[in-house]
């Protein structure tokens, strides 16, 4: 496994519960400020293979970027589980549940 594809990894691993991060803000914290498409990559290559919170993973507006409705709608129930306000249209307020880590 690549070092950029294990950071990505272990970000996701360290997102809290009730909180989301952007597939760009992942990017760049695992060194690739321009890979937010390999985030996307890593996530549905690997999300069951290591136990990955793919669903509290959205886009920079703060979207669910599911297009397939079964996807969009479990990733909704997940997140409405952890307490995270969703729109029925799959926005939510990244000022409110977006994961800051120390030192970002």
């Amino acid at each position: 496994m690549n070092p950029f594809t294990q950071r990505v990894i272990e970000i996701i691993q360290g997102i809290p519960e009730g909180y989301v991060m952007t597939y760009g803000q992942i990017a760049g914290l695992a060194g690739s400020p321009r890979g937010a498409r390999q985030v996307v990559r890593i996530l549905h290559s690997s999300s069951g293979k290591h136990g990955l919170p793919w669903h509290r993973v959205v886009n920079a507006q703060g979207e669910i970027g599911i297009q397939q409705e079964e996807g969009r709608m479990l990733q909704m129930l997940y997140l409405r589980g952890e307490g995270v306000e969703v729109a029925d249209n799959g926005q939510l307020d990244l000022d409110r549940w977006r994961f800051i880590p120390l030192g970002e």
